[in-house]
């Protein structure tokens, strides 16, 4: 086990199970990276089966590793920078679209910046978590788009 587990970094410890030298071990890792995901993206209860095929093994350790590089990395951004500097979108309109159970990107985080984007809308979706197949997302996502159009066309 990591270091990182003890230390309570599972960021830092999944990014380095997922690059062990062990291909059995990583892949491993990347099962139960992609269990955790699977399990967290939605409301709805989505069996995943613990098996995978070679192809998809690959598969998901290489998402699992892009996703952890990054939330590893803070995304190579400061603390706060995105709120910081969010007055520049001024005059940019935009809807972020929420779901009010998403477990992965809290509420908040999306609330903070619609408050600081002055053409940001919020929108959010009850009873949907993070991903577009829970229900009233994909609908969410459509209207959005259709304002958005109809705000380009008749402006």
């Amino acid at each position: 086990m990591p270091p990182e587990f003890r230390e309570g970094d599972l960021v830092a410890a999944y990014h380095a199970m997922l690059n062990d030298p062990d291909p059995k071990f990583r892949n491993q890792a990347a099962l139960d990276f992609h269990a955790w995901d699977t399990a967290s993206v939605s409301v709805s209860a989505r069996p995943d089966a613990a098996t995978a095929s070679p192809e998809e093994i690959r598969r998901r350790l290489a998402r699992a590793r892009i996703v952890t590089h990054y939330f590893h990395h803070n995304a190579w951004l400061e603390d706060g920078v995105l709120l910081r500097n969010a007055h520049r979108l001024a005059g940019i309109p935009g809807t972020m679209i929420q779901g009010r159970l998403d477990l992965q990107a809290p509420l908040r985080t999306a609330w903070e910046l619609s408050r600081a984007w002055p053409d940001g809308e919020l929108v959010v979706v009850e009873n949907a978590g993070h991903t577009t197949s829970d229900s009233g997302m994909s609908e969410a996502i459509i209207a959005a788009t259709d304002r958005l159009a109809n705000a380009l066309s008749s402006g």
